[in-house]
């Protein structure tokens, strides 16, 4: 099996480089983080400790789950893009166990390597995020960066276990019941979700809005001018999270409706059906998008809201440059991971389709016609995001504009929802278009136009 491991790996290089990227970026970004926590543990002052605790430990912690939920999802979806694969492993003698043992060597083999690397990535970035607080005066400009092994080593280790335990479920899943059964469903949806899965949706959901509530109920009028912000900021983030875990159903039930307004073509067709169809692979990119969308526009509205409304004589405005600076750092970490994995999921989706691509060009279809019926499919997808992910931003701007007395509607900057909304879109289709096309070269003759 091992042997058999590393022929896999060198056998489909894009499907685990897109493993490998997310954890080695999500290496890199939890561990930036942590090296703050170690920092502070140095000898700095009192003030000094505060503030990087706050920023490495919370900031940083933020960053963790959505970077976590990430690695999950893009090494779900390269485990069960292979069930074909485990089923017709599995038919010529291996047992379940061993082909649970290959996927798990695979993924810790990527995993690690991937780690380690990312672990260097965040000892020069977390220099670099130290750097950046003792230039904007959050920390003093005699902190000497302290983060070392302890810290890099667990960045690294936390995300391998992650994605090793995100394997070992998937895998235990791609290699139950009889061969027959797992090469049937291999390539369709069986509709089910995991209990966890539902169970953790559930629980994300029910607490961001618990968390809205509190904010419009109780924090809104706390005397701290940032009662409400605390309960409010992170809502997006968890219902959004929360929502990503159910992308599978979500993508179901909304495509349904393009099923009948896209239909009327072969190119709309195909897309609506791929996206029915195959949905427990396109939620690895749904999700993304979902998260991307709740915590970019929950959070910037949030920093504008507050921009606006925050009495300069109040105990605690004095923190407010602070506060926006880390609202800042959170959306721009968590918008460029998101985005990343916006672009990395499609790239892990479009190489295990590649045989299918050519089978459709055989078929009759065009090239342009077969990047036409993918390109709409990521339209589904980023329309679908973009809604949902929109509903979950709702959970941080409605309440703190109500606490912060602008009512349900805020007083400025309703530009910026649709203009993040457009960016999300555009990304999404992009990196469509930047993984079809390789992949149609590959699969498609050079000149063919269709038969």
């Amino acid at each position: 099996m091992t042997s058999l491991a590393w022929a896999s790996l060198r056998h489909r290089p894009t499907a685990f480089t897109a493993t490998f990227l997310a954890v080695l970026l999500g290496t890199a970004m939890i561990g930036s983080f942590a090296t703050l926590v170690e920092t502070a543990s140095g000898p700095v002052s009192t003030a000094d400790e505060e503030a990087l605790t706050i920023m490495g430990a919370v900031v940083g912690g933020w960053g963790s789950a959505i970077v976590l939920f990430s690695v999950a999802s893009t090494l779900a979806v390269t485990v069960r893009q292979r069930v074909t694969e485990v089923g017709l492993l599995r038919a010529i003698g291996a047992s379940p166990r061993q082909a649970g043992r290959l996927i798990r060597a695979e993924a810790l083999v990527v995993t690690v390597a991937a780690a380690l690397g990312g672990a260097l990535v965040a000892s020069v970035t977390g220099r670099a995020l130290l750097a950046m607080l003792r230039s904007g005066d959050i920390v003093a400009d005699d902190v000497a960066y302290g983060g070392g092994a302890a810290s890099l080593g667990a960045a690294a280790a936390l995300v391998v276990l992650t994605a090793t335990l995100a394997a070992a479920v998937t895998a235990r899943r791609a290699t139950r019941g009889s061969v027959t059964v797992v090469l049937r469903e291999s390539d369709a949806d069986s509709g089910r979700m995991r209990w966890w899965r539902i169970a953790g949706g559930v629980g994300l959901i029910g607490y961001g809005v618990a968390m809205a509530v509190i904010t419009v109920t109780v924090t809104a009028d706390s005397d701290d001018p940032y009662a409400a912000m605390q309960t409010a900021g992170s809502s997006s983030i968890l219902v959004g999270v929360g929502l990503a875990l159910f992308a599978p159903v979500l993508l179901r039930v909304t495509a349904l409706p393009a099923r009948s307004a896209l239909g009327r073509t072969a190119t709309g067709h195909l897309a609506s059906y791929n996206v029915t169809r195959r949905s427990h692979l396109l939620a690895g990119v749904l999700a993304p998008v979902i998260v991307l969308t709740s915590s970019t526009i929950g959070t910037l509205m949030l920093v504008a809201i507050d921009g606006r409304t925050l009495d300069e004589g109040l105990a605690g405005a004095e923190d407010a440059d602070i506060i926006t600076l880390l609202n800042n750092v959170v959306v721009g970490m968590i918008a460029l991971f998101a985005a990343i994995m916006v672009v990395n999921a499609f790239a892990a989706v479009i190489s295990h389709r590649r045989a299918e691509l050519r089978r459709l060009w055989l078929v009759g279809a065009t090239p342009a016609e077969v990047e036409g019926s993918v390109l709409a499919e990521a339209g589904i997808v980023a329309a679908v995001g973009v809604l949902f992910g929109s509903l979950a931003s709702l959970t941080t701007v409605v309440p703190f504009a109500l606490a912060r007395d602008e009512g349900l509607v805020p007083d400025g900057q309703l530009w910026l929802p649709p203009l993040l909304v457009a960016g999300v879109v555009a990304l999404t289709l992009a990196a469509a278009r930047g993984a079809v096309r390789p992949a149609l070269r590959r699969a498609v003759p050079a000149g063919a136009s269709g038969r």
